[in-house]
């Protein structure tokens, strides 16, 4: 026997009650016989029983666990603590409230309670990253200016740059201090990436959720919010449109994704522009050991590459290709998508 079924059964009860009572007294008036009156209205009560229980008792009970499961837990917490304090409030206002002239002084009391506790719940709940990084710096002896957590110190990470991995190592060395903000739709691109039936995509996306789990072991404070974009079908054209609803700034790899965003006044933080900053730069007239590993596009053109993986462009390097020789830097370019080097055989300088 289901829930649903003894609930409709237990409110057909109550309802019948309710409607006979009701069809009892309402018979003097209505000049009808207080049984039949009360049979009618008794009938008529467990028929909307029947229909109307399950409308005000079980679905809004599942309606609340769906919401419940899909909230984390640091913000149910919070929602209560903003409740209760926000009631505090209403509770001192309840006396002089009271004082005022009917009806006022009977229902204002009330009406302060509900929108003090609701507001205290809400805030607390909107806010329960920040509240929570507040407390642990009181508790820590930290001054309350250094745990407050502005807008700059939140961040929505892409796809791209969870399946790099080097956001990990950034972190672990201590220069990654912001929340790590990832969208419930980016999570499930990743997810769909993990699934997929090509073995180098599905590879990529395990990369990538195991990062997410470093991340957690390290302490790193990464949070899952469901906020979407409606009517917005690409998952980053959804991310910048966030972004900017947010007011926080995106870390990317997405050359293309760095773009728009830039186009549409974001923020962005782009590890390859990071990581070519941090390169060391040889200087024309440094000579280098490089392997020339393929042929260029113009004639007699080798390519090799760095450590780091830029590439460098050798003039009259291609009959050395497959070799490692000495070469001298004759140019460096350096564009946002990265830098390329030029250079000559050190013999024939």
């Amino acid at each position: 026997m289901s829930v649903d079924f003894i609930v409709r059964l237990i409110g057909m009860v109550i309802f019948s009650i309710l409607g006979a009572r009701l069809g009892t007294e309402a018979s003097v008036s209505l000049q009808l016989p207080a049984d039949a009156t009360g049979l009618i209205f008794s009938l008529v009560g467990a028929l909307t029983g029947l229909i109307v229980t399950p409308w005000i008792t079980t679905r809004p009970a599942r309606v609340a666990q769906r919401l419940l499961m899909a909230t984390s837990t640091e913000r149910v917490v919070m929602a209560f603590l903003g409740l209760v304090l926000g009631l505090l409030p209403a509770a001192l206002l309840a006396y002089p409230l009271s004082l005022l002239p009917e009806p006022f002084g009977s229902t204002m009391p009330t009406i302060a309670a509900v929108i003090t506790g609701y507001l205290g719940m809400t805030l607390f709940a909107l806010r329960a990253e920040d509240v929570i990084a507040m407390i642990d710096g009181l508790l820590r002896g930290e001054r309350a200016a250094s745990t407050s957590v502005g807008p700059a110190q939140r961040i929505l990470l892409d796809t791209s740059v969870i399946i790099d991995g080097r956001i990990k190592d950034i972190a672990e060395v201590g220069f990654l201090n912001w929340t790590l903000v990832i969208p419930r739709f980016v999570l499930e691109e990743l997810q769909h990436i993990a699934d997929s039936a090509d073995m180098l995509r599905r590879n990529r996306g395990k990369r990538g959720l195991e990062v997410l789990q470093e991340l957690k072991k390290m302490g790193m404070p990464v949070e899952i919010i469901d906020d979407d974009v409606e009517d917005v079908p690409e998952v980053d054209h959804k991310l910048v449109a966030l972004a900017r609803q947010m007011d926080i700034p995106i870390m990317t790899n997405d050359f293309n994704l760095n773009q728009i965003a830039r186009l549409q006044g974001v923020t962005v933080l782009n590890l390859h522009l990071l990581a070519n900053a941090m390169r060391a730069e040889y200087i024309p007239g440094e000579v280098i050991t490089l392997k020339i590993i393929q042929e260029g596009k113009e004639a007699d053109q080798g390519v090799g590459y760095l450590e780091d993986g830029t590439m460098v462009v050798v003039e009259n390097g291609r009959r050395y290709l497959d070799r490692t020789i000495r070469v001298e830097i004759t140019r460096l370019i350096s564009r946002e998508a990265g830098k390329m080097y030029f250079a000559r055989p050190a013999d024939e300088g």
